[in-house]
C-alpha cells in the first residue's frame, strides 16, 4: 500500500486564510478520490465543519482522551487522504503533543506522510512559530502557503527559503461570494459554462497547485523518513 497523506494547514494567527486552504484542498482530493477525511479543530466560526459536514470530523487537543481520538486516524495507512484545519488557538499544543509522542517519526515508520501547510504572516509570532517547525518538521515535509490575499507583499525572507504554495488573491466581491457556506469550489467548476472567468481559472489553478503537491508527497515519502531518523 502506498504512503496515506495527511495534511495539516496552520498558523498561530487568525484570519490568514487557513479554513480556505483547508476548504480548497479538501475539494481537490473529495473530486480526485471520491474521499477524504478532514478534521476541525476550530474554537470559533467560520470553521471547515460549516462549508463541508459531511467531510468533516471536530476535533481537540485540550485533553488526553480528544488527542488520542485525532492521533489514532492520523497514524493508520488506509489510504484515506486527511486534512486538519488546525485552529491558530491549538497551534502551540498540537505541534508541543506532535514533539512528545514523536508523531512524525511514527507517522512515516507507518507509512503515513505528514505534510504541514503553514500559512504565512509578518508577525513575530508567525516567525518564532516557524522557526519553531523548522527544528521539528523534515525540510521536505514543512511547505508555506503565501495567500497573497492576506500578505500582499513579499514573504518573510526566512519562509521564503523552502517551497512555498502560492494562492492569488482574489477581488473582495468574489471573496464574499466564495465565503458563503453554500459554496462549493468543484460544485463551480461543473456549473460554470465560461472557464475564462476569474473565478473559474482561479479554483482549476489552485486545483492545479494541489496536485502537483499530492504527486510530490507521495515521490518524496522515502527522502523524508532518512531525512528524519
Amino acid at each position: 500500500m502506498s504512503a496515506t497523506p495527511v495534511y495539516i494547514i496552520c498558523s498561530p494567527r487568525p484570519q490568514v486564510g487557513r479554513t480556505l486552504i483547508a476548504r480548497l484542498l479538501s475539494e481537490f482530493l473529495l473530486l480526485k478520490h471520491g474521499t477524504v477525511l478532514s478534521f476541525d479543530i476550530n474554537l470559533k466560526e467560520p470553521s471547515l465543519l460549516d462549508y463541508l459536514p459531511n467531510i468533516t470530523e471536530t476535533a481537540d487537543v485540550i485533553d488526553t482522551y480528544g488527542k488520542m481520538r485525532l492521533m489514532d486516524p492520523l497514524i493508520l495507512n488506509d489510504g484515506l487522504a486527511k486534512v486538519i484545519d488546525l485552529g491558530f488557538h491549538a497551534f502551540d499544543e498540537f505541534f508541543k503533543m506532535c514533539e512528545e509522542i514523536g508523531f512524525m517519526k511514527e507517522a512515516l515508520r507507518r507509512r503515513v506522510a505528514p505534510v504541514i501547510l503553514y500559512v504565512a504572516d509578518t508577525d513575530r509570532v508567525s516567525a518564532r512559530s516557524y522557526e519553531m517547525l523548522r527544528r521539528q518538521i523534515p525540510p521536505r515535509a514543512l511547505i508555506t502557503v503565501h495567500n497573497e490575499f492576506v500578505l500582499p507583499r513579499e514573504l518573510p525572507e526566512a519562509m521564503d527559503r523552502g517551497r512555498v504554495l502560492r494562492f492569488a488573491a482574489l477581488p473582495v466581491f468574489l471573496k464574499m461570494y466564495i465565503n458563503r457556506p453554500s459554496f462549493s469550489f468543484t460544485g463551480y467548476l461543473r456549473q460554470e459554462k465560461d472557464s475564462s472567468s476569474e473565478l473559474h481559472q482561479w479554483i482549476w489553478h489552485n486545483y492545479t497547485i494541489f496536485r502537483d503537491l499530492e504527486l510530490s508527497v507521495m515521490q518524496q515519502r522515502s527522502s523524508w523518513t532518512g531525512a528524519h531518523m
